[in-house]
């Protein structure tokens, strides 16, 4: 494709042609794309953006009732260390290849990945990382929706929650993230500073009220295994709920999706990712333990899931003798919940238009069109919106079938993190494969390869990513299993289903109209 002329803004300036460009545009326009989104963020507000997308100490209390049941409190915790350590490990490498050049997923596999498959490859890639981005945004705002509903429960016990309820909490929460991300999207990035601030001051609002009113436990709970699947040995209960712990710590490549917003992102991004998985670690670490101190009857606060549908808000319950303080606690997640949406929806709809502006998906000039005031893809939020309306109307006939387009989110994610990975590792691992870091260099491209500012050397950045690789394929393969055995209808994971279908159509597609319209990464400038 013929490049594009610059934009004004990048003319007129220093250089040896007599052109220069500011870093970040002179990073974008080396893998051959027309800087063209607003730059609004800076270290902090990015920071606080991946911080707000983990949501880890929140996201813990939602998702380890999954752990209680196939692994118990010793599978909590030792669960909740492996999926951190593999996911540092992930996005150590993410990092690196974010510093090559801070894009998406799917044009790193087009780089890395050999002449004869790197079209194929890099389009499933986009369509995997579309599919979990799509399925996180919905999800998040289902599980905020069904936590304010039990909340409600907790507070007035006759309430009988039903599905068209559901839908319409869900609606409104997607309603304040597309408010934010439009109407009020020059506001995203202080915004996300600011639920940073929330994010950190809600461990603790949460976390001293329970440590210190809560009757507290022993350390037992670092050997205290429970199989409520009915799975035959105890190391296969754990590793069926080991996937729950994942959803707590997935979405940190959500700065990278930003990255064209972000100031300086060739070294932002990499350091945001890295000290918001270190940072929400610690927080979700240091919270786990005090759950787990403060559980008291493992069986009581299991069977309280058939009454309040999360027993984390039993613990509440009980720990703090009082209803309304419970409740209290409860709602502070539900907001840093709602606002770790704006995050989700930002992320999926900049991925989607990213995708769209390399011809990657059908119907790509109407999505890469932007706000003309605000530089913002309006279209691409609508279609993300769109699709969350619809997911959710699933829950009408039922909640189990919703329910799995969580699993959507990790299998579609790990899919495209396992690609990278793997795709750098045999590159790293070629004689001159990648060449060493050098401020100066040109056009990025297959051939073309330069490590970036950040980036693990040696044997340690090889070892990590064969680690990585490792543990991507080992907790992609574990969340397609069912809950328990035998499974019921009520009870089947229908990963296999939605996560398959996605992927036939995808490769569908790409022989129907896909292999005419996308020939990986459009070059859209040059220098």
């Amino acid at each position: 494709m013929a490049a594009m002329e610059l934009p004004s803004r990048l003319k007129h300036a220093e250089g040896g042609d007599g052109t220069t460009y500011t870093r970040d545009d002179r990073d974008l326009i080396r893998v051959g794309k027309r800087p063209v989104l607003k730059r609004n963020f800076g270290f902090m507000s990015v920071l606080g953006f991946s911080c707000t997308v983990l949501i880890t100490w929140e996201g813990m209390f939602i998702v380890s009732t999954q752990s209680l049941l196939n692994g118990g409190p010793a599978g909590v915790i030792w669960g909740y260390i492996i999926v951190w350590i593999g996911t540092l490990s992930t996005f150590a490498v993410l990092s690196e290849l974010a510093s090559i050049f801070a894009y998406h997923g799917f044009s790193w596999v087009a780089i890395l990945a050999s002449d004869s498959s790197r079209q194929f490859l890099s389009y499933i890639t986009g369509w995997m990382t579309l599919a979990g981005w799509q399925a996180v945004t919905a999800s998040a705002a289902y599980l905020i929706g069904t936590l304010l509903q039990s909340i409600i429960i907790l507070l007035k016990s006759d309430y009988a929650p039903q599905p068209w309820q559901t839908v319409l909490f869900l609606w409104a929460v997607i309603a304040f993230a597309v408010f934010i991300n439009t109407v009020a999207s020059k506001t995203l990035a202080h915004f996300e500073g600011l639920i940073l601030v929330l994010h950190i001051l809600g461990f603790f609002a949460v976390l001293i009220p329970l440590v210190y009113l809560s009757p507290r436990g022993d350390a037992s709970f670092f050997t205290t295994f429970v199989n409520s699947g009915g799975w035959p040995t105890q190391g296969l209960s754990f590793l069926v709920g080991l996937p729950a712990a994942v959803f707590s710590l997935i979405g940190a490549d959500s700065a990278v999706h930003m990255a064209e917003e972000i100031r300086n992102a060739s070294t932002v991004v990499p350091q945001a990712i890295i000290i918001s998985i270190v940072l929400n670690g610690l927080l979700g670490f240091g919270m786990t333990i005090a759950y787990l101190f403060c559980l008291g009857d493992l069986d009581a606060v299991l069977e309280s899931q058939t009454t309040l549908g999360y027993p984390f808000l039993y613990v509440f319950q009980v720990g703090t003798g009082s209803t309304p303080g419970a409740a209290v606690l409860g709602l502070i997640i539900v907001v840093l919940g709602v606002c770790s949406t704006v995050g989700a929806l930002a992320s999926s709809s900049r991925m989607l238009w990213s995708f769209a502006r390399d011809r990657g998906v059908p119907f790509w000039a109407y999505f890469i069109r932007l706000n003309r005031r605000t530089s913002i893809p309006v279209y691409t939020i609508a279609f993300t919106t769109t699709i969350s309306v619809l997911l959710s109307l699933i829950v009408l006939g039922s909640s189990v079938a919703f329910s799995n387009i969580v699993n959507l989110s990790i299998a579609g994610l790990y899919s495209s993190y396992l690609l990278c990975c793997a795709l750098l590792l045999w590159r790293r691992l070629q004689p001159y494969g990648i060449k060493p870091y050098s401020s100066q260099v040109g056009e990025i491209g297959p051939g073309k390869l330069h490590w970036g500012p950040w980036h693990l050397r040696g044997i340690l950045g090889t070892l990590n990513n064969l680690f990585a690789c490792i543990y991507l394929a080992f907790l992609w393969f574990w969340s397609f299993w069912p809950p328990v055995t035998p499974v019921m209808p009520e009870t089947v994971n229908f990963n296999v289903l939605t996560f398959g279908a996605t992927t036939l159509f995808a490769v569908a597609w790409y022989f129907i109209s896909g292999k005419k319209s996308y020939h990986g990464p459009v070059v859209e400038v040059e220098l």
